[in-house]
């Protein structure tokens, strides 16, 4: 029994007073890599069209999978900045409330890439274990490969083209290092994408306002030296 007792208080001691994996620290750079998932609070305007007006239509874009990469730099043991990446994300784009007996459904799809610029702090401090951290940043998102379905393309639709988008961006995360180095990481945040689609109908020229606004989703592992 008086074994078993000193056996059970190693343990425990081990445990208690143990080396601990140390946090992010003044000077320390992070690469974190992922799956990243963006999915489109959408808010649509009406579809304008020339000679026509403003229409009822709408349109609505769905969510999208992809690689997602962050790079921070920690300016102290609190603060740091970070740009998060990511592999292109492509999003359908469907047609809601048609009218002219167009139909509603897809419409078409476009891609996209959104590098964010957040300022974060990290909660804790370097020998803290788990480290929750908030940010807050400034996004740009450029727009690419914008084409129509085929049988939209039949219907008159072509010419497609989507302004870039500047807006803010923020975040909650949250970081727990395995050792010295790896980390598990989980993060959310939201960005805000605002843009104007144009196109045509024929030879009408048309647009209407997106408001994207996604959920940005991220899982993965970290790496800090």
């Amino acid at each position: 029994m008086k074994k078993t007792l000193i056996a059970a208080s190693i343990t425990l001691s081990t445990l208690t007073f143990g080396p601990l994996a140390l946090a992010h620290e003044a000077g320390d750079w992070i690469v974190r890599g992922g799956v990243i998932h963006v999915e489109p609070d959408d808010e649509s305007g009406k579809v304008e069209v020339t000679g026509l007006g403003k229409t009822g239509m709408e349109v609505s874009v769905d969510g999208d999978t992809q690689l997602g990469l962050n790079l921070a730099y920690m300016i102290t043991d609190n603060w740091g900045v970070e740009l998060l990446a990511a592999t292109p994300f492509t999003h359908d784009v469907s047609l809601e409330k048609s009218e002219l007996g167009l139909g509603d459904g897809a419409l078409g799809e476009v891609s996209h890439l959104p590098p964010t610029l957040m300022a974060q702090y990290y909660f804790g401090n370097s020998s803290t274990q788990l480290r929750p951290y908030v940010g807050a940043g400034i996004n740009y998102t450029v727009f690419f490969d914008e084409s129509f379905k085929g049988s939209r393309k039949e219907q008159g639709f072509n010419s497609l083209d989507l302004d870039g988008s500047f807006g803010w961006s923020a975040q909650i995360g949250l970081d727990y290092m395995v050792d010295d180095n790896w980390l598990i990481n989980g993060q959310v945040r939201y960005i805000d994408i605002n843009t104007d689609a144009n196109f045509k109908v024929g030879d009408a020229k048309s647009k209407v306002e997106i408001d994207i606004d996604p959920w940005v989703y991220m899982v993965g592992v970290g790496y800090k030296f």
